[in-house]
Order: C-alpha cells, then sequence, then structure tokens
C-alpha cells in the first residue's frame, strides 16, 4: 500500500490521464502507469498464434521467434504471451504459459483488445498503439479488493475510469482490476507512479485492465474473469514476463 500522500498525489495525477496512456476512447482516462528502468524491448514477422493447450519443447514458446526468445530473461518460469491478430489490429489472444521441466505448458486461450491503431515497435504517448516487447510483470492494484494476487496489490480510489471508450462504451470498472506493464515505468512501485525512465513522450501506463468492450489507448484488456484469474496465477518467485505484439512482430 502507498502511503497518505503519496495517495493524493497519484489522485491529483490520475484525474490527468485522459490522454496519457490506458485503456481506450477519447474522453477514456488513461492508465497511469509507473516509471523505472524498463524490461528488456524486442521489436516486433509472421507466425500462428500460440497453442490454446500442450507443452512446447524447452525454450521454445509457439508463435514466438529467436529474437522474441532471446529477450526473456532465464530465470522466467511464467509468460503471458499476448499476440495481436493483426498489425494494426485491436485485437488479440492471451495465453499464460509455464515453464517446467518438460517445456513450456499452456493456459487456456483468452480474448483480449489492444490499443485501436494495433502495435508499435516505439510507442509513443498517444501514438494509439500497444508497445510490442518483453516486459516483466511486477505490481498490480486496482479500485476493488485484491482479488488474490501474489503480486504486491495497492487498492486506490484513484483507480478510477470516467467517460466512454471508443466505440461509447462506459470505462466504469475497467481498472478495478489492472497489473502493471513495466513498460517506461519503475518496477516495485504501485501501478499509479509516475515516474517515466524513457521521458513523457515515450508513454507509459500501460495496464492489464478489464476489458471495457472496445479498443484500448495502449493497455491490454481482459473479460474480469479472464483477468482475475490470471492475477491469481501469476507468481513474483517465477518471474512473471508478459511478450505481447502482433504476431509477425512476436516471430521475429
Amino acid at each position: 500500500m502507498i502511503n497518505s500522500a503519496h495517495r493524493v498525489r497519484a489522485a491529483i495525477v490520475a484525474a490527468s490521464f485522459l490522454l496519457a496512456g490506458c485503456g481506450g476512447g477519447t474522453a477514456e482516462k488513461a492508465g497511469p502507469g509507473a516509471g523505472g528502468a524498463p524490461a528488456r524491448h524486442v521489436g516486433a514477422t509472421h507466425a500462428p498464434a500460440p497453442s490454446d493447450s500442450g507443452t512446447a519443447p524447452p525454450g521454445r514458446l509457439p508463435g514466438l521467434g529467436p529474437r522474441t526468445l532471446a529477450a526473456i530473461p532465464s530465470r522466467t518460469r511464467q509468460a503471458v504471451v499476448v499476440t495481436g491478430s493483426g498489425r494494426n489490429s485491436s485485437r488479440s489472444t492471451v495465453v499464460l504459459y509455464e515453464r517446467t521441466e518438460a517445456g513450456w505448458t499452456a493456459g487456456p486461450s483468452r480474448p483480449a483488445r489492444n490499443a485501436l491503431k494495433g502495435w508499435t515497435d516505439h510507442h509513443r504517448s498517444g501514438d494509439l498503439r500497444s508497445p510490442t516487447g518483453v516486459f516483466t510483470l511486477t505490481d498490480a492494484g486496482g479500485l476493488r479488493p485484491d482479488p488474490g494476487t501474489r503480486l504486491p496489490y495497492d487498492r486506490s480510489g484513484a483507480f478510477t475510469s470516467p467517460g466512454t471508450g471508443f466505440d461509447g462504451e462506459p470505462l466504469a470498472g475497467a481498472f478495478d482490476y489492472v497489473v502493471a506493464v513495466d513498460y517506461n515505468r519503475r518496477p516495485g512501485t504501485t501501478p499509479l507512479d509516475w515516474t517515466r525512465p524513457l521521458g513523457a513522450g515515450r508513454g507509459g501506463g500501460i495496464w492489464l485492465h478489464v476489458d471495457h468492450g472496445g479498443p484500448t489507448h495502449g493497455c491490454v484488456g481482459l473479460r474480469e474473469k479472464d483477468l482475475v484469474e490470471l492475477m491469481r496465477a501469476l507468481d513474483p518467485a517465477r518471474h512473471p514476463v508478459v511478450v505481447m505484439g502482433d504476431a509477425a512482430s512476436l516471430a521475429r
């Protein structure tokens, strides 16, 4: 939990997030991600989406090319793979892989939404694209009580999402639960932290959050039950990462 002074600052910052980074919609409150040392960022070329089940050979993940695989830390035992259906598409799928002695075991494939204009290798604030790359997952939070995640969880009233999205859908509840993607933020802090190591121009506030029924500004939205299940599965001791991008980019 953050202290009261930090909460006041976070609430003030949250009010200014309409054009910042997370979620989707012309009047959407962008997610207030945090800053710090970014995870290794890989670029984005063509591959099938990850399989729904089964075990991949050690060191291999379906749909991921050598460049992407090389960016996954050797100690990582959980990889959330977000595969966009196209470079300019706002639709994607999410699969959690667990590394075992036998290889990578896949969980169910879950539908998701990403940014309105798809994906980019060089995310900029306001470009309406989600950043491609491999990023650590270290912190969670939300408007509602901790759903049972092992990640550090910050419950705060600053996780509000007023307004409507790109398709006119209400954004209420989008930030009931979030997992901060360690893109241009400081790992180990609340998702509400505003630090931007790469500078404000490179965007931030990239989260996994509750799907509000439309494209986002840069985040990945999942159905609430899917997000809660994912949050309960993530284990800091297994050094989880998110591998995200369009299928062609991830195949590099």
